[in-house]
């Protein structure tokens, strides 16, 4: 038996700037964090010799790889053809929420596969992978970011180059001021799920308006304001670029925000925040606000209608966190 543990993600700046319909043309980049939610997965020898057993929110049964429905699993188990196994998957957050919850599988899928099979994996092999069987195999309308948050982890300024290469460096501050940001990071989960892939295509092929290009360099701007502004050790404009990426991202394109998100992330800031973005592509799931310690306890009387999660960042990326011998 093997078991993953994959974290999820919170994108701070810059998102949309990791689809290709952008960073083909100009370098995207963004800033963000796992947190201390996971997706995990489970491997085992299955007893009914070379089936294929699958629990998700669904159960599949089946002889060929070319049968499995879930598109992932689906691809990822034919890249390896592997046959004769239990697999099984856990998640602290629901999909559809905004964390990156698919790509978050993906990795942790993968690197459960490998190590199934006697493969090692790198942070790099399991992003690119990811990568691979998301965007080309499955033919998902996304982006990299997610791919490659799940699987280095931690603190990160990610860039997205012409030539498809990525870029990964860790975000260097003090490890009081980085405990002050943990702390003043609110999220507030505000239900519904989005379909992703709808939103992203719809903004991918809006990148052929130059206004719109040009919104989704500022955003890009942003993240660099962002990370310079963690490099320095300095939080006083983190809700304020916060505010100004969300005020940009929702006028993209229709969907990404409602009334509803509207309405909540305005009583957010009457209520002491200083800033914040819904996560994820758009459309439902989760709120973060930015929101100084000092003003808390009036900010959480005044969102007591909708649930705090409550998380920490993480610096581990997707592990291997159980090995034990095959039985059959």
């Amino acid at each position: 038996m093997i078991i993953t543990r994959t974290p999820f993600r919170i994108s701070f700046a810059g998102g949309g700037s990791d689809l290709p319909s952008f960073y083909r043309y100009e370098q995207g980049a963004v800033l963000s964090t796992t947190i201390d939610k996971y997706m995990y997965i489970v491997i085992h020898p299955l007893f009914h010799g070379n089936n294929v057993l699958l629990k998700y929110s669904q159960t599949e049964m089946v002889s060929k790889l070319s049968d499995i429905s879930h598109p992932i699993f689906r691809e990822a188990l034919s890249m390896y053809n592997l046959t004769g196994v239990d697999i099984n998957s856990i998640a602290d957050i629901p999909a559809g929420t905004g964390m990156g919850s698919s790509s978050s599988f993906t990795v942790g899928l993968l690197n459960a596969i490998r190590a199934y099979i006697g493969k090692y994996s790198s942070a790099e092999k399991l992003a690119s992978l990811a990568c691979h069987v998301e965007l080309e195999r499955v033919g998902s309308p996304i982006g990299k970011q997610d791919q490659y948050a799940a699987a280095y982890g931690g603190l990160n300024f990610i860039t997205f180059n012409q030539d498809e290469s990525v870029k990964v460096e860790k975000v260097i501050m003090d490890a009081n001021v980085k405990r002050q940001l943990e702390e003043n990071l609110l999220l507030i989960y505000v239900g519904g799920k989005h379909s992703a892939n709808d939103i992203l295509k719809t903004q991918s092929s809006s990148m052929s308006n130059e206004d719109k290009f040009n919104m989704q360099k500022r955003m890009v701007k942003l993240a660099y304001q962002l990370r310079d502004a963690l490099h320095n050790n300095n939080l006083d404009d983190f809700g304020h670029i916060l505010h100004e990426g969300w005020l940009l991202k929702r006028s993209m394109v229709k969907g990404i925000s409602n009334n509803d998100i509207d309405n909540v992330y305005e009583q957010g800031l009457k209520a002491g925040a200083m800033g914040g973005k819904l996560l994820g592509a758009g459309g439902a799931g989760f709120i973060l606000f930015y929101c100084p310690k000092e003003r808390q306890e009036s900010f959480r009387q005044a969102m007591v209608d909708y649930h705090e999660t409550r998380f920490s960042f993480d610096h581990s990326g997707s592990q291997v966190i159980y090995v034990g011998e095959k039985l059959f």
